[in-house]
């Protein structure tokens, strides 16, 4: 049998790393939002086309430390309009609570009931629930409208939920429980970064 003359060579190939996404502290200068400008948020939500849906997404996401496919899953059966509770569930293997609603939120809630049918709260135009892709969509784009300065993304809100509670001078283990925190290291982050914890080291 006759040798090939054929040789072997090496494959071309250049095997290349993929660029890997930088960190978020590396594009943000902070990862959550005060009040105020949960407030504007909240404003600049009101002027969309479906306004009282959105900014009311936005409120109940702030005031009750709620990831996005958690606020866009709620149903009606959560809300306990005799006693004015809203009950929790979380994902990622959270602890369900159950929170009080203020006045603000109840009448909000009224009203889109009054608006409403089906056992979700907020559904999308054709008549589905919202999904937390439409939800980080909408907050995101409300964040440029407002502009606040900073890139906003829905999971701000629940991130200014643990700073607000933290800087008002709530304790870490209750701080855990109204956010569903499985670890209480997941919640030291917000204790952490108070700035009322270090009022009075300096005085003029």
């Amino acid at each position: 049998m006759n040798k090939s003359n054929l040789k072997r060579v090496s494959p071309a190939t250049v095997n290349l790393a993929v660029p890997q996404r930088p960190k978020n502290a590396a594009l943000r200068t902070r990862e959550h939002l005060t009040g105020i400008e949960v407030e504007k948020l909240i404003a600049t939500a009101k002027r969309n086309r479906y306004g009282q849906r959105d900014a009311l997404m936005i409120l109940l996401a702030y005031r009750h430390g709620l990831r996005a496919a958690e606020v866009c899953d709620l149903r009606w059966e959560q809300v306990d309009f005799k006693n004015h509770n809203l009950h929790v569930r979380r994902i990622k293997n959270g602890l369900p609570s159950t929170h009080p609603l203020t006045g603000r939120e109840l009448r909000e809630l009224r009203k889109l009931k009054r608006e409403t049918s089906g056992p979700n709260l907020f559904m999308s135009e054709r008549g589905a629930p919202m999904d937390a892709t439409a939800f980080s969509t909408m907050v995101r784009r409300a964040g440029t409208e407002a502009d606040l300065g900073i890139k906003i993304h829905a999971h701000m809100l629940r991130h200014a939920c643990g700073y607000k509670l933290a800087n008002d001078g709530t304790d870490t283990k209750t701080i855990k429980d109204y956010l569903g925190h499985s670890n209480i290291a997941n919640t030291a982050r917000y204790t952490a970064l108070s700035a009322n914890r270090f009022k009075g080291l300096f005085r003029d």
